[in-house]
């Protein structure tokens, strides 16, 4: 039975997957995009649609600035598939997903893949306590549901998430106990060399001192190079505890956020082999793709995120920019057509990456928060600790790969999403050898939980090849 075919199938309906949906319609092209969530968006308008005015007030224009991004993806012809969980994607370009319970599969003349990011890894002592969480999940909580935390919370590492929660926080009526940030003075020093190059991206910078100044005028309490961080408690997260100012302080708190940036979401890309290059500018794996963001396999693409972390706005140009690339590659558009249309994205993504380097550097995770000491869970999974990895180099364990034959980290239901990273550092580390000589977990289907009866009723979509 043939299956049902598009000419591109968008994963993610975030800035990216939207933006390369109006573009490839625009040009005539068939489109189906799977998103996980109930409605699009992504992580960035999440919910947006059900937002009411209050929540857009607390959220901040850049998110309400989503709405009319999704009206116009919800008129321009794709079709959109909700709550779809992709499990398997194939070099052929099949796309294997769940939804209502029921297993499909989608064939593609293309795929974008534009899963976004998932944030990095912070293990410190005490980080699988019950009333830790991520930022990044407390602004979910926020945007999805309208949940916020019912006392102070303590928001602790570094980057500008870090800053915007704390923010929306404050705009909801929620009290921040304190910042604690691992960032300082040092880092300013470091990345003083890119300010020059940053200020074509002033806008973004601009948004960044808005927020530290609202948190100042709010009196919220801001350490600074924050060293050594600790979470106490033995059922439950009692206090922060971390050194500042030449001083060891602790803060009690009964939910405790922390965030050190986020990285591209590549589970995808390596369940696909796709070749990929350690960034040691953003400290993690990104997928090799060309300027039209096209990867080492034809006909699959990257935008947004999921590429390499540049946001929002570096995304919908990304996706406008693949989009087009889509389209002549489809034969709907010619090169000379291709090179006049794609001509004003570019010059746009220029000035919209020109503040990454400098973000980057001023918000690089301390060692220290990135490969932890040995008594540090990293494997939350398989409860695997930093010591038993390192004991494992020292029995000849040369990768992610091995460790999950020597202890099975990695081989949990996150299928290494919360550890890769973290057991990539801490091996190369051990074995004094690059990150890039590491490499990372390979990555196989099933990517998300599928069951035997879900798998049994995979069948193409009804609809007749297109």
């Amino acid at each position: 039975m043939n299956k049902p075919t598009v000419d591109l199938i968008v994963i993610g309906a975030g800035p990216a997957g939207l933006s390369a949906a109006l573009e490839a319609t625009r040009h005539g092209l068939s489109v189906a995009v799977l998103d996980e969530q109930g409605s699009p968006g992504g992580q960035i308008y999440r919910n947006i649609r059900q937002a009411d005015a209050r929540s857009r007030r607390v959220l901040g224009d850049d998110y309400g600035a989503g709405a009319a991004l999704v009206a116009k993806f919800l008129q321009c012809g794709a079709r959109y598939l909700a709550n779809a969980a992709i499990w398997q994607v194939t070099p052929q370009r099949q796309v294997h997903y769940l939804i209502d319970g029921r297993a499909e599969i989608l064939h593609g003349r293309h795929v974008l893949i534009a899963t976004g990011a998932f944030e990095r890894p912070m293990p410190i002592p005490g980080w699988t306590l019950p009333g830790v969480m991520t930022a990044g999940a407390g602004q979910i909580l926020l945007k999805s549901a309208a949940l916020v935390p019912q006392g102070p919370v303590v928001l602790a590492g570094c980057g500008p998430l870090l800053y915007l929660l704390a923010v929306q926080y404050l705009r909801a009526g929620i009290a921040i106990e304190a910042l604690v940030d691992t960032s300082g003075r040092g880092d300013l020093l470091r990345a003083w060399r890119n300010v020059p190059g940053a200020l074509r991206g002033w806008r973004d910078l601009l948004k960044g001192g808005q927020l530290l100044v609202e948190l100042k005028r709010a009196g919220v309490r801001h350490f600074r190079e924050a060293r050594d961080l600790q979470i106490e408690g033995t059922a439950q997260a009692s206090a922060l505890s971390f050194a500042s100012g030449g001083r060891r302080r602790t803060l009690p708190a009964s939910l405790i956020l922390l965030h050190q940036g986020v990285v591209p979401n590549t589970q995808i890309s390596w369940s696909l082999r796709l070749e990929h290059d350690w960034s040691e500018q953003q400290l993690c794996w990104i997928a090799r793709r060309d300027s039209q963001g096209e990867t080492s396999l034809p006909g699959i693409f990257i935008a947004g995120d999921g590429g390499a972390i540049g946001g929002a706005q570096v995304a919908l140009l990304e996706g406008r920019l693949a989009g087009l690339a889509i389209a002549a590659s489809a034969g709907k558009i010619d090169a000379l057509q291709l090179q006049r249309l794609a001509a004003p994205f570019r010059k746009a993504l220029v000035r919209q990456r020109a503040a990454r380097p400098l973000i980057d550097a001023l918000y690089r995770p301390q060692q220290q928060n990135r490969i932890p000491a040995d008594e540090v869970i990293v494997c939350r999974c398989e409860e695997v600790s930093a010591g038993a990895i390192r004991q494992h180099v020292a029995l000849g364990c040369l990768g992610p790969n091995q460790a999950k034959a020597f202890g099975r980290c990695g081989m949990g239901p996150c299928q290494g999403r919360l550890c890769g990273l973290s057991v990539t550092e801490i091996i190369a580390e051990q074995r004094n050898v690059p990150a890039a000589e590491v490499g990372y977990y390979r990555i196989r289907s099933p990517l998300k939980p599928i069951t035997l009866a879900q798998l049994s009723t995979e069948t193409p979509l009804t609809q007749e090849p297109v």
